[in-house]
């Protein structure tokens, strides 16, 4: 039995939850936890217009067309059916633009909180179980990293080496990772020193196979907690990237690239920056939405 499993065990004691296995118990509570449901469903939805972008867009978000410059949106005067979200300043349909954007999002924010995942995750488990002189080495790299300005350094490095959505990818995973590593250092600190890990070092076990099969196992709820929150956060720090010019580039359509596009027309067709906003918003509320949903639903207490 791990050490999820005996957490579960001490803490689910009421008649709801009697003679349940710990996977259902948290089916049992994701289905009873409204934020969590909100949020995986407005990722889910997200998802599927990204995947079917092709089929769903109304028009291609490259095509350009000089006569058909600002339209409105079909609710204000002048709109169309043909441009629902109306054209941007080169005549591009609105709608494709963000239909393409959710694309390009999603694929930033899952690309770079993978790599975030795996540098803070070995760095965290490795400085956890060895502890000693490698603890205070893996310390020291977690301090320096948090004394940098990430959104800065981020701007840095890609006017360096060139926008691209690659190495935008690469850079934000690069720099967010230290949430990551402080979870499970911690976690790891804690689970080494419980009996089905000082038995399996008994047994002969090597220190990878008792990371690989013994610790890591325990810290997968962990793991996928934060990846939820640095997903949100890595999609905000790519439109961020955008919005001041140095992220994704035109004519490629990013949500953060679409309102510094229209922020010039703020007043005059404010669509232009509000559709992109919301887009961006119901993004990240769902990803953080979905985590705090997910802290609650794996935890043994079981907050609601």
């Amino acid at each position: 039995m791990s050490d999820t499993d005996i957490a579960y065990s001490a803490a689910e004691t009421g008649p709801e939850t009697e003679g349940l296995t710990p996977g259902q118990i948290m089916r049992q509570r994701a289905f009873g936890h409204t934020g969590f449901l909100i949020g995986a469903g407005l990722i889910v939805v997200l998802a599927l217009i990204a995947i079917a972008a092709p089929l769903i867009a109304p028009h291609d978000p490259y095509v350009q067309s000089l006569s058909q410059r600002m339209l409105p949106p079909v609710w204000n005067e002048g709109g169309t059916w043909d441009h629902i979200f109306g054209t941007d300043q080169n005549g591009r349909d609105y709608l494709s633009r963000l239909i393409y954007g959710t694309r390009i999002s999603i694929t930033i924010g899952i690309g770079a909180a993978s790599i975030g995942l795996l540098i803070g995750v070995t760095l965290g488990v490795l400085a956890g179980y060895f502890g000693g002189w490698v603890d205070h080495a893996i310390s020291f790299v977690l301090t320096a990293q948090l004394a940098l300005p990430s959104l800065l350094l981020a701007m840095a490095l890609v006017f360096i080496i060139g926008p691209s959505i690659w190495v935008v990818i690469g850079i934000i995973g690069v720099l967010h990772w230290t949430y990551y590593l402080v979870v499970t250092r911690a976690a790891t600190q804690r689970i080494k020193n419980l009996d089905f890990v000082a038995a399996a070092a008994s047994a002969g076990a090597s220190p990878r196979q008792v990371i690989w099969h013994e610790i890591l196992p325990n810290l997968v709820s962990q793991i996928i907690v934060i990846f939820t929150f640095e997903l949100g956060i890595a999609i905000l720090a790519e439109s961020s990237l955008s919005f001041l010019g140095v992220g994704i580039q035109p004519p490629t359509p990013s949500w953060g690239l679409m309102i510094a596009e229209g922020k010039q027309a703020i007043f005059y067709r404010p669509w232009l920056v509000v559709l992109p906003g919301i887009c961006l918003f119901l993004l990240v509320i769902g990803a953080n939405l979905m985590g705090d949903g997910m802290r609650d639903i794996t935890s043994p207490e079981g907050r609601n």
